[in-house]
């Protein structure tokens, strides 16, 4: 049959009364759905997907239909069109896909529990109930859920319950929303409570495996997020509540579902007195970004998937907004440069690589746009380049009114352009349309020639790329007085004698690192400016040597040149320069192979490197250290422990054997201390008590903390364990698989398992996590780590006959290019950085 490109154009659904009989033991939904709407057709097509679907009646009329299971959609004959009234009683499964209604599993008091969540978003929800599964097709939504429940239960929705009658909960009818944020959940929870400012009710929830004060950070982020965007916005939270869960099984970080927020537990719920600094600001900022889609996304929502970036970006970018404002201590613009511009920088300078805006139909394909380093890093560096150049002023107004015009509705990029061109007076439509259609960055070239400082700009690749004449509007940003928008392929700037005289200082362009384009200078400027390096501020600092590692990964540069630049920066206390600097020295790895003399001199090189540093940081902390020393002991540490310091290995062994209870260890370096313990004193029954205690514990940073160290393992006997427990849901959670097989694939011991598991195992991987929208990364992490021409053949062989796979072409192509890229950087600069190592 042919189905209509998009169903609301036969149906517009108005309200749906969801009715959902759940029994968890036999794994069985029964469900009655009635849709009152307005048919613009006499036939109409609803979304089902896995649904038994057992009687179709039009106003007490049974109606015959017919199931497309290929298209996931059924159809059947109305007699008239116009306002009507459908009731479809249903039957389904509760699944272990982590998609539609699912259980998820925990451990309490060494027993199996299991609560029920869902997650509906992209397209999960015609899982569970049939409905017109599109952004657009916005509706109210009136729950009834029974379930078979027991003493003590929680049950949550969108909504509150307005009552409980026969063992069916009822509850308040939601605003105007799209179908993929309806959520409920129901099990044996905790939970802690707030209020706002304004009466809005907040509650963290979570299984009782947590301690209660687990709950608390969480809790005050959350509370203090809503306040902020209500001010920020100046639109009020439209809904009584705000509800956060942490879900103990959940493939994405985290769901925007209207008022009941879903989390992974690693995302929501921590220690407060034995966390690490960093992991506070990643949960933080989850939270908050999560809380921002409550106006972005879900007040007003995209037409249609092309449109995710309009979601995703700008939420990214206002977790930041959020907890500079909530946080100030932590300068969390720090973590924006380290985090979301270094992903999209690298990811966006790849051949092949999708622009922000992409056009899709296909729901096969929706998925397969969630390139986090695209649709979230890069969008939101773009938001931040245009928040840099209107002004937060006009940018708050800008939102007010892109609020007040949509609000309940939906709307495309260009609404949003329009309404930050009303506050702003300037062409924000123009310039964001170069930037969103088209893949890719420049790299933007200074030289002086004739005496002249001439720019000339031209798109940056990574490797092999076709020819590319894309010329985009670029911000300058320089340190001396020029033109604002560099909008052409080249530009006179002038006498570069004058120009430096006078700026005083080395002439330098993108200050602040906000706009998306890295700069090449030439010998004379770079000279005079790598002689200036140690006086910049710490975010020049970051920029210049990721720009040279960008160069140099483009072979435009030599890695043998950066080893200078990290030798001025190693000393640095700012934990954003620190981390970068470890972070091209991992880059050095690849040139050498494991256990030579190639590797030692590295070691030495690594070991002289973080000296001074951790010599000044030590492995406790101080009453009045900074934040950046607490952010920067664990990456100086794990230098100086790959650097085979044997005076921190064993001062870390010393605090391991000091506590008989993993959770005692000082968080902020539990991990290294336990990848020490692994590494340079590792015994069967310690690596056996690791594997066991990540299975039992309920702490997820330990768990991340206790996975790091045994990947690193070079036990081969354990890490065919490791392997042989990816498939068993009761070791290891598919949630967590994918940290799992990076781990070990990138684990010189390790990695002939990971990836004869990972082809070996495709289909059944393919059958557990498919559907979810996260499930290319598995080849990007696989990409990101391969380095050999067998490794790039073996991966040829295996994923191009997949290429025409629905959600898969596009990261198979770009992979390749990846190692592709990674096996000639190493042909062409082995020899020279190995050199410059062992000199």
């Amino acid at each position: 049959m042919t189905v209509p490109k998009r169903l609301l154009e036969n149906f517009t659904p108005i309200n749906y009364q969801l009715y959902l009989d759940i029994n968890r033991s036999a794994k069985l939904i029964q469900g009655k759905t009635t849709i009152k709407g307005i048919a613009k057709n006499d036939k109409i097509y609803l979304h089902q997907k896995f649904l038994t679907i057992k009687t179709v009646n039009y106003q007490g009329q049974a109606l015959k239909f017919k199931v497309d299971n290929e298209n996931e959609t059924f159809s059947f004959q109305i007699p008239q069109t116009g306002e009507i009234e459908l009731e479809i009683t249903y039957q389904t499964q509760l699944t272990d896909t982590m998609m539609g209604i699912y259980p998820s599993y925990y451990q309490l008091n060494g027993k199996n529990r299991q609560i029920i969540g869902t997650q509906f978003e992209t397209t999960f929800a015609r899982q569970a109930f049939p409905c017109i599964d599109e952004p657009a097709a916005k509706a109210t939504f009136e729950l009834a859920l029974k379930f078979d429940e027991m003493p003590g239960e929680t049950v949550l929705a969108n909504m509150p319950e307005k009552a409980c009658q026969d063992g069916v909960h009822y509850f308040l009818p939601t605003v105007k929303m799209s179908t993929y944020l309806v959520a409920f959940a129901f099990g044996e929870l905790q939970a802690k409570y707030a209020e706002t400012k304004s009466g809005v009710k907040i509650g963290v929830f979570a299984t009782k495996a947590h301690q209660a004060k687990e709950l608390e950070f969480a809790l005050d982020i959350a509370t203090r997020s809503i306040e902020f965007f209500e001010d920020y916005y100046q639109t009020p939270y439209p809904l009584p509540h705000s509800w956060q869960l942490a879900l103990p099984d959940f493939s994405a970080g985290a769901m925007e579902n209207w008022g009941l927020v879903t989390y992974r537990e690693a995302y929501l719920t921590l220690d407060p007195d034995n966390t690490p600094l960093s992991t506070k600001q990643v949960v933080a900022s989850v939270i908050a970004h999560e809380l921002a889609h409550q106006w972005f996304g879900d007040l007003v929502t995209m037409n249609w998937w092309d449109d995710l970036w309009l979601n995703e970006s700008f939420a990214n970018m206002m977790e930041y907004v959020a907890l500079d404002a909530l946080q100030p201590d932590w300068h969390i613009w720090e973590m924006f440069q380290q985090s979301e511009v270094s992903a999209a920088l690298n990811r966006d300078a790849t051949a092949g690589v999708q622009a922000v805006h992409v056009e899709v139909e296909d729901p096969a394909e929706i998925d397969s746009i969630f390139d986090s380093a695209i649709v979230y890093a890069k969008g939101s560096r773009l938001l931040v380049m245009v928040r840099d150049l209107i002004g937060d002023d006009a940018l708050r107004t800008g939102l007010k009114n892109y609020f007040a015009q949509h609000q309940y509705a939906n709307s495309v990029g260009d609404d949003l352009w329009q309404a930050l061109e009303d506050a702003s007076n300037m062409e924000v439509k123009k310039i964001m349309h170069a930037w969103l259609q088209e893949p890719g960055y420049p790299v933007l070239k200074a030289s002086v020639q004739n005496g002249r400082l001439i720019l000339a700009q031209s798109q940056f690749f990574v490797g092999q790329h076709p020819e590319s004449k894309n010329i985009w509007p670029l911000p300058l940003h320089a340190n001396f007085a020029t033109t604002k928008l560099m909008d052409q392929a080249q530009l006179d700037l002038g006498d570069y004698q004058t120009l430096r005289q006078a700026a005083g200082q080395p002439l330098r362009f993108n200050l602040g690192a906000n706009s998306h384009f890295i700069v090449q200078y030439d010998t004379t400027l770079w000279k005079d400016l790598k002689s200036h390096l140690a006086d910049l501020d710490a975010i020049s600092q970051r920029q210049i040597l990721q720009d040279y590692q960008l160069l140099a990964k483009g072979m435009v540069a030599s890695y043998a040149d950066i080893i200078d630049l990290l030798e001025i920066l190693a000393d640095s206390h700012s934990a954003m320069v620190t981390a970068k600097v470890y972070e091209v020295a991992h880059d050095l790895k690849q040139f050498v192979t494991p256990q030579s003399t190639e590797e030692t001199a590295l070691k030495s090189f690594y070991k002289r490197l973080s000296a001074k540093n951790a010599q000044r940081l030590g492995l406790t902390k101080q009453i009045s250290e900074s934040n950046d020393d607490l952010l920067s002991r664990p990456i100086v540490l794990k230098a100086a422990l790959y650097g085979h310091n044997e005076e921190i290995i064993d001062q870390l062994h010393q605090i391991f054997i000091s506590r008989d209870n993993l959770l005692a260890l000082p968080s902020d370096i539990r991990g290294l201390i336990l990848s020490n313990e692994v590494q340079n004193f590792g015994t069967k029954k310690l690596l056996d008590n690791f594997f066991e205690t990540y299975q039992t514990t309920s702490d997820p940073s330990l768990k991340v903390d206790l996975r790091a160290a045994l990947c690193g393992s070079d036990d081969q006997k354990f890490l065919k364990k490791l392997v042989g427990a990816f498939k068993d849901a009761s070791l290891i959670k598919p949630q967590d698989l994918r940290a799992w097989y990076s781990g070990l694939l990138a684990n010189g011991q390790g990695q002939n398992l990971a990836w004869n598991w990972i082809r070996d195992d495709w289909t059944w991987l393919e059958a557990t996590v498919g559907g979810d929208m996260s499930f290319t990364s598995y080849l990007t992490v696989t990409a990101n780590i391969l380095a050999t021409k067998t490794r790039l053949q073996e991966f040829k062989e295996f994923f191009l006959p997949k290429q025409n796979q629905p959600g898969l072409g596009r990261e198979i192509t770009m992979d390749i290019n990846v190692i592709e890229n990674r096996v000639n950087l190493i042909s062409q600069q082995k020899k020279a950085v190995l050199a410059q190592l062992l000199s």
